[in-house]
């Protein structure tokens, strides 16, 4: 995989320089590169590798994924890649309440709810994209939504999700 990376830069730096007459030193961005991933490797934690095991479905990182459950207290991040979260099948228990955290990182994230289910998503988004069932949008800042059926009775789902350079779209 490094070398697959290295050989796609060189040939974007050559296509760059014949093409639009740009030149830039590729070992400035595989540099970059390497700084990128040790600050995303900060701000995930320990866990976090450049190549995470397929059998984590907590984590999505340089592939795409379809989620059809979610888990109580879970935290699912979502780096260089996408997810589809399709709850629209998932039952809920009528006693508890589940909350979930949703990490997005230079990534597409899709999350698909039954209009039945009461849920509450609080969203926070740094130079991205969210956007609320309801049509609300945030490039940067906090937006909150809260489903009519959440509004008249118990909330079944708490979402908290943290978006920061991709997008998400909840619907």
């Amino acid at each position: 995989m490094f070398w697959g990376i290295i050989l796609i830069l060189v040939g974007v730096s050559l296509i760059l320089k014949i093409v639009f007459n740009i030149e830039f030193s590729i070992f400035r961005v595989i540099f970059a590169f390497l700084l990128i991933y040790f600050g995303i490797k900060i701000f995930i934690g320990k866990d976090f590798s450049l190549f995470p095991d397929s059998n984590k479905d907590d984590q999505v990182v340089f592939s795409e994924k379809t989620i059809k459950t979610v888990e109580n207290g879970k935290e699912y991040n979502v780096i260089f890649g996408g997810a589809k979260f399709d709850l629209h099948d998932m039952t809920f228990p009528d006693s508890s309440v589940i909350h979930i955290k949703v990490n997005t990182i230079f990534g597409g994230s899709q999350i698909t709810m039954n209009p039945g289910v009461a849920i509450q998503v609080n969203s926070n988004t740094v130079f991205a994209g969210t956007k609320m069932p309801d049509g609300n949008t945030s490039a940067f800042g906090s937006l909150n939504f809260e489903s009519d059926t959440a509004k008249k009775g118990k909330v079944k789902l708490v979402i908290e999700t943290n978006t920061v350079f991709g997008g998400l779209h909840i619907k």
